[in-house]
């Protein structure tokens, strides 16, 4: 009862004034997880700074969202929760809901509204794929290449990675199956509209780890995001998959000799979950930061340090050019029409799924 009044309270307040509950009622130190590189340097400058600046509380970065599941889980079976607010991916959210592992959020209750009054529901509208799930970014999952290694004819479609003859050279996958396999079949004649329905049998599973057996020996696994950028900008790879934001970083900040494959992009979801069972100080810190990060104007601002884009519907017409750079930010997003034009729209419902499953073919595939 005290906690439902005091979420009650914060929410009813910053509702109505802005301001959130009285500062001592919160905790001064959080813990933010996110995924390291040029995002969480989005995130420190669109959110985490200021929110710091304005309530003097100090948040804390931790790099693990690759293993944000298996580590919440951990962490309630020991009975503790050192995380307060957790970016992950949609399908992942989704497994930590259907778990128990993520709270429940009331959009209109928790999240701020458009600054026309629209109710947050409405404007972040169907990205609220989960009970639990709040939405910040659309991104995609796209491969860069070194245009200085591709000879007179740069890849166009995604295929090209399983093209070791026309594109010689080592590339870099992400050490997981989600894409990939998709991806393998894509490439080895499967319609993009029945992936995923190949992908629920034994035998689709095992066609796609075929194809990639075409090409393992080639291959660099990767786990960080940042991994593969930096792969290019050493040389030491022809092409690889990473998010489309860290390949922006690359060419447009570091000035790399990289180019991008937007061909088969994979949409997909990131936003925030709250760990289910903080105490309250923690749960009231994590609901004022989540208010405060989510509104309108701040997943804007996120889109000036990186090429993702914003959830929200009213967030839209305020993206504008780089921070730093001053480009204009709209034709580096994954949802920009010349971009989007062959894309690949990823299933988290199927993932949430079948994630345990075909993860354990995977690995045992790569332990081969």
């Amino acid at each position: 009862m005290k906690l439902t009044k005091l979420l009650l309270a914060s929410s009813a307040l910053t509702m109505a004034t802005g301001m959130a509950i009285a500062e001592e009622e919160m905790a001064n130190e959080m813990t933010i997880v996110s995924w390291g590189g040029a995002y969480s340097n989005s995130q420190q400058q669109a959110y985490h700074n200021p929110y710091m600046e304005k309530t003097g509380v100090n948040i804390i970065n931790d790099e693990s969202s690759a293993e944000a599941v298996s580590k919440l889980r951990a962490m309630n079976e020991a009975g503790n929760i050192t995380w307060d607010v957790v970016d992950v991916v949609a399908a992942d959210a989704l497994r930590l809901c259907d778990e128990g592992l993520a709270m429940e959020i009331d959009a209109d209750e928790m999240l701020a509204a458009a600054p026309d009054g629209t109710p947050a529901s409405e404007d972040f509208g169907d990205l609220l794929v989960g009970d639990c799930f709040i939405p910040q970014i659309v991104y995609s999952t796209t491969v860069g290449y070194r245009t200085d290694m591709v000879g007179d004819t740069p890849p166009t479609s995604i295929c090209a990675l399983f093209d070791t003859e026309g594109y010689p050279g080592k590339r870099a996958l992400e050490k997981r199956p989600i894409n990939n396999m998709e991806w393998a079949l894509l490439c080895d004649g499967v319609a993009k509209d029945d992936v995923y329905d190949v992908l629920e049998t034994d035998e689709g599973q095992q066609q796609a780890l075929d194809k990639l057996d075409t090409i393992k020996d080639d291959v660099i696994w990767w786990s960080a995001g940042a991994d593969t950028p930096q792969l290019l900008a050493d040389g030491e790879i022809v092409m690889g998959s990473t998010y489309n934001g860290r390949l922006f970083s690359v060419i447009e900040e570091q000035k790399q000799p990289v180019g991008m494959l937007w061909d088969a992009q994979v949409f997909d979801l990131d936003g925030w979950i709250i760990p289910a069972g903080l105490p309250e100080d923690r749960l009231a810190r994590a609901l004022d930061y989540v208010y405060f990060a989510t509104d309108t104007q701040r997943l804007a601002d996120q889109s000036k340090w990186i090429s993702y884009g914003p959830a929200r519907v009213s967030s839209a017409p305020l993206v504008g050019t780089h921070a730093e750079l001053g480009i204009e930010m709209a034709p580096h997003m994954p949802t920009d029409p010349e971009n989007a034009k062959n894309t690949f729209l990823y299933n988290y419902e199927f993932w949430a799924d079948y994630r345990d499953d075909i993860d354990a073919k995977f690995q045992a595939w790569l332990a081969q």
